[in-house]
Formats: C-alpha cells, structure tokens, sequence
C-alpha cells in the first residue's frame, strides 16, 4: 500500500459523458483541498473511453468548471482514451506471465450461465470455466476477452480512510474482464494503470466507487504495484434525504455561475458538504487548505440545501471589495440592461455597490438591483414605480425636483436634509415625498437608500430622470 510519508498525489478523473455536476465538483474540491494541504500534487484526468458518449463539449465544459472554481491542477490534462494501447500493453503482459487468460465463452453461454444462475439464487457473476482450461479447446469462431486470475480464497480488505476497514470475501469477486473481444481495455483495467503511472498515491472519490475498490485492488496486486490509499465520499442528498436530483441541486458548475453564485462561496459550501472542522461554517480557501485532512469526512451522505448556499453566498458578497464584485457582475448587469456598461456607469456601479450588495444573495439578484444605475434615458419603470407615480405621487414628485434643484450642496447628508425639512413643514410623511423620487430614479418600487442613489448618480442624472418621470406623467 501506498505510504502516507510520501508526496501524495490525488487525481479527479471525470467522464466526459456530461456536465461537471455538483458531486464531481465536491470530489474535484477534497482531492485539490488534500494535494494543497500536504504539500502534494493534484492531476487531472479525462476518462473518455467511452467514445459513443464522451463529447469535446463535455471535456471544454468539465475544464471550464474546474477552472471557474478555481481548482487549478498539475502537470497535463491527461486523456485516458490516448493511453489504450498503454492499457492492452499490461494486460497482454500480465497474460504472458500468469496473471490472466483467455476466455473463449460465448455471449450466448454467458447468458444462459446467467439465467441458471439467477434461477438457482445465486449470485450473478463469470464461472471461470475458461480459468484453466487448455486453449487449444478453443472453438475457432470465438473472439476470446482476457479475464484477470482473480484471487478465489481468503479476503480483500480495503483500509479506507473514510469508510474504515471494508471486508470482501474474494469468492464474492469474479474474473473480470481486462481486455474485450476486440482488443479494448476495460474501465477498470485503465484507471488501475492510468493511476500507477501518473504515481497517484490517494484516491479520493464518492463511495459509489467502493466496489470497484476490491477489484482494482486484486488487479494491482496481481500486477505488483502498490495499492493506493483510498477514500471513499458519501454521496449528496438533498433536503429530503432522497437522492440528489436536479430539483435539489444536481446540476452542472456552470448552472451555478450562471445563477450568480461566487466561486469562493461554492468552494466553502462544497467543503461543508461532508467535511466539518466543529462549528465553523464560514472557512475561506486558505483556511480549508490549512485545516482539511480527511479525517473530518463524515460517513453519512450530506443534504443540499440552496438556502444555506444563498446566505453563504451572500456572506461573500458583503465581504467581497466592491469594485471585484462589479466585475463579477458585470455580464449579467449587462445582460439585464441590455446594453454595455461605459466607464461613466461602472463608476456608479462601483459607488453604489454598499448599498447594493448588503441586500442581494447572489450575483444574480446584484445585477437585478443594479441595472438602474446604468439604464440610459429615459429608463423604463416597472409596474410598483407606476403606482408611486399615480395620484399625489405625481405632484409630490415634482415639489422634489424643484427643491433639489435650488440645492446648493448635493451630497446624500443634505439632500436628505432638504426633502425631510419639506415634508415636515407640508405636515406629509417624508416616504410620501421619497418614494415617488425612488420611482423616477430607480424605475422600481425598491432600491438602496435612495439619497445614495443621487448623490452616485450625480446632479443633472438624477434631475434628468425626475424630468422624465414627471413628463411621461403628464
């Protein structure tokens, strides 16, 4: 077994079949958390054997995810289907001295041993009846597999650092196929050389790999390599404790930038997910690289829970500086507006970014917030800034342009100051004066504190959008 003295080196070795989803991410997260802690290196490999489901777009968007979370990795991609003849190379060679054979049965034996099987309650699995018998029985319209000589007696155990000591008896394991009919390795032969020879020393994945965990350890063994230490994840839940599913939360990393939520938010959320270190829930990057080991991997699957991911995320937004959280909004400020944000308007964007941020969750609810710091005139006003604007509103609207007009100072202070001195003075409530300046400023029913808002937007804005307001009233 792989010592845990030396440099370890974890891998996340994704199909390209899909998405990188949520699971993959958190796997991709433990595995970088633990290369950076111990000083080790962390690989990345594509499993893209399956060439009828694997897709280019699949791999550009597993990379594209990896690097928006920002696991960055060692070394080169490493792309498992240029490696087959690396992989048919040791199976032919472990067949030439032992540890394999041929297996001439057909599909329709192999069926038909399968149904005895199945009728007699037993469990399903390859008889070895080609494990000794002598090739030269072999029918001659029979394409032979290479089946591993899997260990019959005694046990498999596998030390996992998660899980525990995990038994299996070796009569529960069959001769597994290494190489098919056609030549091609097997899944289970390639990870088994892919991870010796790019030295990999932990393998850290989601416990649904455990019971390839015994098989591949049979074959390393056969093979002479050292076996590596393994981990074995949960899986994720949702909330309900049934299985993730796209209702809950499995979807792909990009779903999640694009509904606006940060990367630095999405890694201490990942983390949270079946790892713990006591109480604390807010655990910055190089925090979680200080602390993680896999000792604090809990056994039982963890449940997603997009409110616990919103009020994180909001967490990292107030904490983000203002001007690197406008650049993470930008696209989808730009996207809301439709149109691009000049210089003029990011700078407001930049200043009102207080007031924004300490009430939005995600970077989707910023931009919503935001775009009417960048709307050009006149700009559109939704149905509750109708209703500020009915009535009264309309008047009271425009005894506020007049008094701010004369204002001889416009900072928020003042302003503030001018429009409370009037509504006291009318005997009204100041909300009666305000709100209908928030309508023709904002073009919504909400926004940040609206003396704020024009002081950012400055003097000739903010009365040219009260202009408008009262002129598309009248």
């Amino acid at each position: 077994m792989a010592t845990e003295t030396s440099k370890p080196v974890c891998r996340f070795a994704p199909s390209p079949t899909g998405y990188l989803h949520i699971g993959g991410a958190r796997t991709a997260l433990f595995n970088w958390l633990f290369a950076k802690h111990t000083g080790g290196s962390f690989r990345l490999r594509i499993e893209d054997t399956d060439r009828a489901r694997s897709t280019p777009e699949a791999t550009e968007a597993i990379i594209d995810g990896m690097k928006w979370l920002g696991l960055d990795w060692d070394g080169e991609v490493v792309h498992q289907f240029a490696r087959m003849d690396r992989h048919a190379a040791v199976a032919l060679d472990l067949l030439a001295r032992g540890g394999a054979y041929y297996c001439y049965a057909s599909p329709k034996e192999l069926e038909e041993m399968r149904s005895a099987q199945k009728a007699a309650g037993k469990p399903i699995r390859y008889d070895g009846r080609w494990r000794d018998r002598d090739p030269k029985e072999a029918p001659a319209d029979i394409k032979p597999v290479v089946r591993l000589k899997a260990r019959q007696d005694g046990e498999t155990i596998i030390r996992d650092k998660v899980q525990g000591d995990v038994v299996v008896k070796n009569e529960q394991l069959d001769d597994m196929i290494l190489l098919r009919a056609d030549g091609t390795p097997t899944y289970m032969l390639s990870v088994v050389v892919d991870d010796h020879d790019m030295g990999v020393t932990h393998v850290i994945r989601g416990d649904d790999h455990l019971n390839n965990a015994a098989r591949q350890m049979q074959l390393i063994e056969r093979l002479g390599w050292p076996v590596p230490v393994y981990a074995h994840i949960p899986l994720i839940h949702g909330p309900d404790g049934a299985k993730l599913s796209k209702r809950h939360g499995a979807l792909a990393v990009d779903a999640y930038r694009d509904m606006g939520y940060l990367p630095e938010a999405m890694r201490n959320y990942l983390l949270r997910l079946g790892w713990g270190h006591g109480d604390d829930e807010i655990i910055p990057t190089a925090q979680a690289i200080e602390w993680f080991d896999l000792d604090g991997v809990g056994r039982s699957p963890s449940r997603f829970d997009f409110k616990k991911l919103d009020n994180l995320n909001g967490h990292y937004m107030r904490h983000t500086e203002d001007a690197p959280l406008v650049d993470a909004a930008l696209p989808l400020i730009e996207k809301a507006a439709g149109q691009k944000v000049d210089a003029a308007a990011k700078a407001r964007l930049v200043a009102g970014m207080g007031g924004l941020k300490a009430r939005a969750k995600t970077l989707l609810e910023l931009a919503n917030a935001a775009v009417f710091y960048v709307r050009s005139r006149p700009i559109a006003l939704d149905d509750a800034a109708r209703k500020h604007l009915a009535g009264e509103g309309l008047a009271n609207l425009k005894t506020a342009r007049d008094l701010f007009a004369a204002a001889p100072v416009w900072e928020a202070a003042a302003l503030e100051a001018v429009l409370r001195e009037a509504a006291e003075r009318g005997g009204i409530k100041l909300g009666s004066l305000a709100q209908p300046v928030r309508a023709a400023l904002s073009g919504q029913g909400t926004s940040p504190p609206i003396f704020e808002v024009m002081a950012i937007l400055g003097r000739d804005e903010a009365l040219g959008r009260i202009s408008d307001a009262l002129a598309g009233g009248t």
